[in-house]
């Protein structure tokens, strides 16, 4: 259980690391466009409702169109490989973190170089998370400290370290000035950016914690875990207003969940999440039955 299972006629398309297109489902035109990076994409985000950003090995950062694949801008800054990309929805500004230890900010409708810089990490730039207006931004780091910074200035507005907080993932809880964070020590935190303090952590699980979303509306987190042969791997449901443990856990994946974010949620449909792993597989999971009954 747990896999995507749907009597809505649907189909999907397989884009292949050569830059072949496969239809999977039913018979259908399918366009092909041109690779908006030469290498590995190591991170995407949803920019506006027809847009996404994408980051990845080849340093470079893309905007593409949802709905023609096409690249329409393509930013070139960073000296390292492009670890996280996000923005604020709707926002004309795009973030991207990278293995040279800093943050750039672009501007869609502005040049090609970057905007704004914010340096001041001591490795691996690992999790980015933008306020809803774009105007603070917080980053986190396998140098074991969260920052939050001043978009418009580049100040940093402060900086909180943590013993053995390797980061993995930031995102934002909307309509909030809440963090969620994800960690190496196996835990989930959730920091207050007004004063950059921890506000709650919840218990630690047995394995790293790789990722985390917020739902809409802002009353759930997701996060999901390492693992292999099918211990660990699983994503967990934890409730922002009731912190006390879990509400849920999606187990069925063999290896490393490497991702999880909540669904859009349609007039009929039930609340979903997705979930992805390292044992090349997409699971759409029941949000309030992991999939069962």
């Amino acid at each position: 259980m747990g896999k995507l299972q749907s009597k809505i006629s649907f189909h999907t398309t397989k884009y292949r690391a050569d830059g072949t297109v496969g239809q999977t489902g039913p018979a259908g035109a399918s366009q092909q466009h041109s690779s908006a990076h030469t290498d590995a994409v190591t991170s995407v985000a949803a920019l506006k409702p027809d847009l996404c950003v994408s980051g990845g090995r080849d340093k470079s950062v893309a905007v593409s169109s949802w709905r023609s694949g096409a690249a329409l801008r393509r930013f070139i800054g960073h000296e390292r490989e492009v670890t996280k990309v996000t923005s604020a929805l709707d926002s004309n500004r795009v973030f991207s973190a990278s293995r040279d230890k800093t943050v750039l900010m672009w501007e869609l409708q502005g040049t090609s170089g970057p905007s704004q810089h914010f340096p001041g990490h001591d490795l691996v730039v690992t999790g980015l998370a933008v306020s809803p207006d774009a105007s603070q931004l917080c980053t986190g780091s396998r140098d074991n400290t969260v920052c939050k910074w001043d978009t418009e200035t580049g100040e940093c507005l402060g900086r909180a370290a943590i013993s053995r907080n390797l980061v993995t993932h930031l995102c934002w809880v909307p309509g909030e000035p809440y963090v969620i964070q994800t960690s190496e020590d196996k835990t989930t935190r959730v920091w207050d950016s007004r004063e950059l303090q921890v506000a709650h952590t919840f218990p630690a699980k047995q394995h790293i914690q790789t990722c985390c979303d917020v739902s809409p509306d802002g009353r759930y987190c997701l996060s999901c875990s390492s693992g292999s042969a099918g211990h660990g791997a699983e994503a967990t449901l934890w409730d922002l207003r009731q912190t006390r443990g879990r509400v849920c856990e999606y187990k069925g994946h063999f290896q490393t969940t490497t991702s999880c974010v909540f669904l859009p949620r349609g007039p009929t449909l039930a609340p979903s999440i997705a979930t992805s792993s390292r044992d090349s597989t997409v699971k759409v999971w029941d949000q309030d039955t992991a999939g069962r009954g």
